[in-house]
């Protein structure tokens, strides 16, 4: 399906941590959201051409609105930009593009949802939708920043990990694994690279089943210039070879079907 560009309206935006804003939109791409896709956002500078892409954190009950949760990388940014948006602004986005999360794969299963830093906001909806017999939340964080984590108090039993022992375990997603003794059937995660090699490690030896979540860097969003593809298993039939796209093919992958 061809996406365009609309001009979604802020519905809300509030600071949850040093760095990290959490902005609500009204767009129609909320009727076709799922649990870890993403949108592109647009600036109104024309000096930056490219979108940012950001998570879907989460969607509202009639489709009308999604949440977006993102951190401000630097002073000069677009996310500088969109950090300064108040209600009732206009904010050019497109989507939902990219996968989701295969929330089938979990029924009557024992799952992990892991979330690393700025990997943590999609799973809020993952556990908000999945069915399972039991979900695992295991998110980490640098420091006692944990945005959040209040939020997932209604989806499952949260463990926190925090690299400064501040809180919960010290260390990361699977320290905290550890620590509590947890057991799962199947593993989601979304986080940065170290983490997702890490959980990738732990799933194969284990051979349970694990799908990642990918963070790039992208330019068109859509496939189309090959500028955020990863190694792959098997030959991408768009590039006939071992390449995925991050952004068209993902940017949910089963684990054991790209390199990282």
């Amino acid at each position: 399906m061809i996406r365009e560009k609309e001009q979604a309206v802020v519905l809300a935006q509030e600071q949850l941590a040093e760095g990290i804003f959490s902005i609500w939109i009204k767009t129609r791409a909320a009727k076709e959201a799922v649990p870890g896709q993403f949108i592109s956002v647009y600036t109104e500078d024309r000096s930056r051409l490219l979108p940012r892409p950001i998570s879907i954190c989460e969607i509202d009950g009639n489709g009308q609105a999604l949440r977006m949760v993102y951190r401000v990388t630097g002073e000069n940014t677009g996310t500088k930009q969109f950090s300064r948006l108040r209600a009732g602004d206009r904010l050019p986005v497109m989507g939902p593009l990219g996968n989701g999360f295969p929330l089938e794969k979990a029924e009557g299963k024992k799952a992990f949802l892991m979330g690393g830093g700025i990997g943590v906001p999609p799973i809020l909806e993952l556990a908000k939708q999945i069915r399972c017999e039991s979900r695992q939340i295991i998110a980490g964080y640098r420091d006692k920043q944990t945005f959040l984590a209040e939020s997932f108090a209604e989806s499952g039993k949260l463990y926190i990990a925090t690299e400064d022992g501040s809180v919960g375990t010290r260390g990361n997603v699977l320290d905290a694994v550890r620590e509590n003794k947890l057991e799962a059937d199947i593993i989601y995660a979304c986080g940065p690279m170290p983490m997702l090699r890490a959980v990738k490690d732990y799933a194969g030896e284990r051979g349970m089943e694990c799908y990642i979540s990918l963070e790039e860097r992208m330019a068109c969003g859509i496939g189309a210039c090959l500028g955020c593809v990863c190694k792959s298993r098997e030959a991408d039939p768009h590039s006939n070879v071992k390449n995925k796209r991050i952004c068209k093919d993902g940017p949910v992958f089963l684990a054991s079907e790209v390199e990282i």
